[in-house]
């Protein structure tokens, strides 16, 4: 019997044990240790310890009024998990918690009750926070944070003044992202499928005048800072994609009769030669300077009225029939080669990227090519995959690839990579192109027409313009209203308090507004993890010297939703406070994880709506916190989303209920001598948990803690009392309730809180024997018990006298023979 699996003598021992030992009542012992824990401020942060500083964050939530489902506390055990045993390791950690209570969510759950949005926050903040408190997290909270308390938002008002100064704040009249339902603008981050990220209305365009934060004057930085950061790939890439920049040339094509230049800008200038045609956004304010030149101005203004009331997803579909209308009596010149080309009007070609205008190269381009074959245009050939290929007679479809360029002039023969710089360089000479770099990124849309928000501390003096208020007027209060909800007229609710709108001019002292557009919810969100770092500093942000000491944050573990939306502004708002001087790093997270959604049992995402919503309180009450903390760890690897099963709940609860009945029946019986096989599998258990714990692969960490317990029981006649010691530590991160509870039964000194992290031997954990996997060209083919640590040059002899092995390299030659140490020899043949 080996040892690690579950024996009949196991399987005795649990049965004679059950009826004898003292029932393991979770619910009794987790009340107990958590009153215990906050009276004695167990999680309280120092600052300036001379230990080695760990800050642990979790994306803080916003309160809703349903509370938290079983999907929530998924990130927030895998922080509580390492920041306590960061804290065994010999950290001093920063784990805190607070609430994301302005904005949208907020405010339409009030519409949706009838209960005013400062009333409902508080009472599901409170929900939020007794629930939380019911896990065990080990939060520091007396660092607690509310983004509507006024004496927080104070500071996001001073950070939006800083950018206001700075020139990255401005008022424009710009076509938006308008949500009808939710009767606000949006940013272009909050439409998702051109539906309102929140409600899931669909997002119509609108004209309105808006605050704007000018986030693209750090788009290189931005891209660049992302280097050297320990986050998941798929987020890099999002935000790289997002930001998406490209390097290419703005080439001039002059109108024909005319004096105006259309200015397109392009990635492929080796293609010029081929460009058959231009292509103009709808919305170009070109079409209207060209209007007594174009000849069917009827039909093109009639397409661009159809063409505004499509969504933007329906106009760059790829699997939509791209259609448009050619403007008639308007050409331009190809600088090229002096070809006349028509140009069209096409809802494929969007106004906010780059110029709003293409230039069409339908032989290299799939898009353009299936335009150029409905309206018989021209095709023609300049990049060949060969040098020597002529020019093809037909297409069937356009080549996308690099290549030698042809019917391109003096760049013949080229290849296209080269060509990119070279025509380029010519065309500038002739002032006909400027080399360029443009991104996908826009401004922030940053004002929201709406009442629960952040007042922005701006007023409107006739004579003075803009006006910013001083620190000193700081925080700008939200008035209590009893009419809250989005007017849909372009103003907040704020509009109509006159006694609040009506003030004097800082400036000039005449009378003057107060702006009433509101802050995004992103705002509050976007400098949180710093004010946590000194939450009663009313002078500041926070101390510099606290903020030295604390920031940035080490770990910051939430869902992949925020990739782009939450991660972006605050990697934005954290390089403006640098540039101002105020904080000293350019990066918030330096890691960062994400966990996966924990869908319904149905497979489906919990929602009241379906009514497959699991509430933690139910689990908590009848299992107790530990089970829950542990399941949640052991269904699966932590950034996958796995189905909720209330079978490895019960398996989890029966493991502890072991873990429980083990330490009572081994209280006064203990081993005096270890056990050789015992220390083996502690060790390789301790190596396992810790790296997996290092690494977030919680789950396999659970795993390891499972086997353990089975080993213990398989020889539980042998245990000694520092077996038993070393379980409880490895599962005090896990479940701190029962480890903390165990621990004091056992007659351990101290909290299990303050005990050190358990260290492994190597020695002890080093395997004498291994299994050499013998491959020939990458097949196994034989498999052989060799010591460890064997060398290379007697693992080849071994592998090469194998009878097995023999028959397959007999009379054929060895190229190479590939090694890894303790693993696999690999003979290539």
């Amino acid at each position: 019997m080996s040892l690690g699996q579950k024996s009949k003598k196991a399987r005795t021992y649990s049965r004679k044990y059950n009826k004898v030992m003292i029932k393991y009542n979770p619910q009794k012992i987790e009340k107990k240790w958590q009153k215990e824990w906050e009276k004695k401020g167990a999680f309280r942060a120092k600052d300036f310890s001379k230990k080695p500083k760990f800050y642990c964050l979790d994306m803080f939530p916003y309160p809703s009024g349903e509370g938290l489902h079983v999907g929530h506390p998924r990130g927030y055990i895998a922080t509580d998990i390492i920041s306590r045993y960061m804290r065994m390791k010999g950290f001093n950690v920063l784990h805190p918690m607070g609430w994301d209570a302005f904005g949208l969510p907020a405010e339409n759950y009030a519409i949706k009750t009838g209960v005013h949005p400062e009333i409902s926050t508080k009472k599901n903040i409170k929900r939020f926070k007794e629930q939380m408190q019911s896990i065990g997290f080990s939060y520091d909270w007396s660092k607690e944070i509310n983004t509507t308390d006024p004496e927080y938002y104070k500071w996001t008002q001073w950070i939006f003044l800083v950018l206001f100064k700075r020139g990255l704040a401005y008022k424009a009249i710009l076509p938006i992202n308008f949500c009808p339902s939710c009767k606000t603008g949006l940013a272009n981050e909050e439409v998702v499928d051109d539906k309102c990220e929140r409600c899931g209305a669909q997002v119509v365009k609108k004209e309105l005048r808006q605050w704007v934060l000018k986030i693209t004057a750090y788009a290189d930085r931005l891209l660049q800072d992302l280097n050297g950061l320990d986050w998941p790939g798929k987020i890099i890439a999002m935000q790289k994609n997002w930001i998406g920049r490209s390097e290419g040339w703005n080439i001039n094509f002059k109108i024909n009769d005319s004096k105006l230049e259309i200015e397109v800008f392009t990635t492929r200038v080796d293609t010029l030669f081929g460009c058959t045609y231009l292509v103009i956004a709808p919305e170009n304010p070109l079409i209207e300077q060209l209007k007594d030149k174009i000849t069917n101005y009827k039909f093109v203004k009639e397409y661009i009225r159809k063409a505004k009331q499509k969504t933007e997803l329906e106009r760059i579909s790829e699997v939509r029939d791209k259609g448009g209308v050619e403007l008639r009596g308007v050409l331009a010149q190809n600088p090229a080669n002096g070809r006349k080309i028509p140009i069209f009007v096409a809802d494929y070609v969007l106004a906010y990227y780059a110029t709003g205008i293409i230039m069409a190269v339908p032989a290299h381009d799939q898009r353009d090519f299936d335009f150029a074959k409905k309206y018989n245009l021209a095709i023609i050939e300049v990049i060949s995959p060969l040098q020597e290929t002529k020019i093809s007679a037909t297409f069937e479809k356009a080549y996308l690839e690099e290549g030698f360029l042809i019917n391109s002039g003096r760049f013949d023969g080229m290849r296209s990579q080269d060509a990119r710089e070279r025509i380029g360089e010519w065309l500038a000479s002739q002032n006909l192109a400027q080399k360029t770099v443009n991104y996908k990124l826009k401004d922030w849309v940053f004002s929201r027409q709406h009442y629960w928000g952040e007042p922005i501390p701006i007023v409107h003096c006739e004579k003075c313009g803009m006006v910013p208020l001083s620190e000193k007027d700081l925080p700008v209060k939200l008035p209590y209203v009893k009419k809250y909800q989005p007017t849909g007229t372009g103003e907040s609710p704020l509009a109509v308090i006159k006694e609040w709108v009506n003030v004097k001019c800082p400036k000039c002292l005449g009378p003057a507004k107060r702006e009433t557009d509101t802050m995004p919810n992103w705002a509050g969100s976007s400098w949180y993890f710093i004010r946590y770092v000194d939450p009663e500093n009313n002078k500041a942000l926070a101390g510099p010297k606290k903020m030295k000491y604390w920031l940035p944050v080490d770990m910051y573990v939430g869902g992949a939703e925020h990739a782009v939306l939450h991660l972006l502004y605050s990697r934005f708002w954290m390089k403006v406070l640098y540039d101002e001087g105020v904080i000293s790093f350019k990066e918030p997270f330096l890691k960062l994880r994400n966990q996966g959604l924990i869908m319904a049992p149905d497979g489906q995402k919990m929602s009241k709506s379906r009514g497959n919503v699991i509430n933690p309180d139910d689990i908590v009450k009848k299992y107790g916190a530990d089970t829950l903390r542990l399941y949640e760890m052991f269904m699966g690897p932590f950034e996958d989303s796995i189905a909720w099963d209330i079978k490895g709940i019960e398996g989890c609860s029966r493991f502890l209920q072991r873990v429980w009945r083990l330490c009572q029946e081994r209280k006064e019986n203990f081993a005096l001598s270890s056990d050789k096989e015992i220390q083996a599998l502690i060790n390789k258990t301790i190596k396992k948990v810790t790296e997996d714990i290092e690494r977030l692969k919680l789950n396999t960490a659970v795993s390891a803690m499972m086997i353990l317990l089975n080993g213990l029981i398989d020889k539980s006649d042998k245990i000694t009392k520092g077996d038993i010691k070393n379980l409880l530590l490895l599962l005090a991160p896990f479940v701190p309730h029962i480890a903390e509870e165990l621990w004091q039964e056992m007659g351990f000194k101290g909290s299990i809180l303050t005990q050190e992290w358990p260290k492994y031997d190597e020695k002890i954990i080093k395997e004498k024997k291994i299994n050499l996997v013998i491959q020939i060209n990458g097949k196994t083919r034989d498999i052989i018990e060799v010591e460890a640590g064997i060398s290379e040059a007697k693992a080849k002899e071994l592998a090469q006298n194998s009878g097995k092995i023999k028959k397959w390299i007999a009379g054929k030659e060895i190229k190479r023979i590939i090694f890894v140490k303790d693993k696999i020899i690999n003979i290539v043949l």
